[in-house]
């Protein structure tokens, strides 16, 4: 399989400019090139930053030309710390995968999609020069598989579009289920040589995702350990009701949460790749800081094995907050080792 060079072992910004108060003041403290600095200290080789459209959009769709300003002050930051960046749209203008947004439209209205396909023609304009360094990706975590066709051709449509601009910059592209790794399937073949397909991973969700408040059925103070029996994860999610597919049946009946179930996930995703002549990237995975320290390291030694055995370049979320922060103090006693894993 193809290797995305130079995007191999990477940390997400998530809660800066994305999922986040759009003032000043926050994108001022969140984060710092002393930050940048850490990430590299880390061993990392690029990171991923998530940006709602809120930063570079004013409300009458006229440009931020100071949103655009700090993004270019990230890139420098990770030039001068020899990180390579992903400029990730977490959000646009009539679509987010947080429902709670209430961003609607886009999959449906040809002026929204216009906007979208403006947007990141903008972005090209201003950051497509530094391809060398810098990739994008078009959208986070579509979400219905009722729109994956739909998604699909708006997709054609914008890499052609910053093509025009921006021909050597490589470009991420995800499916439905929130980027879910079963969703490659049904991705278009590669448009050209330097499309990247793009999965999330937090499998078990039930392991992860314990006792978070964003996922209708979870119980507060659920607790559930890793590596674990598929039995016990069946029986869980059955009792509970969680709007989460059977991810073990998905894996070839994996009987276990450990290794084998990341290994079979991503052999078949490697096959996909592999006959499609594209890399494999990893925008996501982490562990929710609800979850036992020791499973929690568990669980990062067990992805990173098998994201290392197939050369599938990844991103861990997050580097701070979010309920998932590497450098959050809650994380203190094991920081060393989630780092040494990711």
């Amino acid at each position: 399989m193809k290797i995305f060079e130079g995007y191999q072992r990477g940390v997400n910004l998530g809660g800066w400019f994305s999922q986040c108060p759009y003032t000043e003041s926050h994108y001022d403290s969140f984060i710092s090139e002393r930050d940048i600095e850490i990430i590299a200290g880390w061993g990392a080789d690029h990171v991923r930053l998530p940006i709602d459209y809120e930063l570079f959009e004013a409300p009458d769709g006229s440009w931020l030309e100071r949103g655009f300003a700090r993004v270019s002050e990230v890139a420098e930051w990770c030039r001068k710390n020899g990180l390579n960046l992903i400029i990730d749209l977490h959000k646009t203008a009539g679509y987010s995968f947080d429902d709670g947004e209430a961003e609607r439209g886009l999959f449906d209205s040809e002026a929204l999609q216009e906007r979208f396909y403006r947007l990141w023609e903008e972005i090209a304009r201003r950051f497509g020069h530094l391809y060398e360094r810098v990739a994008f990706e078009l959208l986070n975590e579509v979400t219905d598989r009722d729109f994956s066709d739909k998604w699909n051709e708006i997709a054609r449509i914008c890499v052609s579009r910053i093509r025009a601009i921006a021909p050597e910059v490589q470009i991420l592209l995800g499916g439905y289920w929130n980027n879910s790794i079963v969703a490659l399937a049904d991705l278009p073949m590669p448009f050209d040589d330097r499309i990247i397909y793009n999965f999330h991973c937090y499998e078990p969700i039930l392991f992860t995702h314990q006792g978070a408040q964003w996922i209708r059925n979870m119980p507060a103070d659920l607790r559930i350990g890793f590596p674990g029996s598929a039995e016990e994860y069946h029986s869980m999610m059955q009792d509970l009701n969680l709007p989460v597919g059977d991810i073990f049946a998905m894996a070839r009946n994996a009987k276990s949460a450990d290794f084998e179930l990341f290994d079979r996930l991503f052999a078949d995703a490697v096959a996909i790749a592999e006959a499609r002549g594209t890399a494999l990237y990893c925008g996501e995975y982490g562990v929710i800081d609800t979850a036992a320290d020791e499973d929690t390291v568990a669980w990062y030694e067990a992805i990173h094995n098998a994201f290392e055995k197939y050369g599938i370049g990844r991103a861990a979320w997050s580097y701070r907050r979010m309920n998932f922060g590497i450098s959050d103090p809650e994380r203190e006693s094991i920081r060393s080792r989630l780092i040494a894993a990711l």
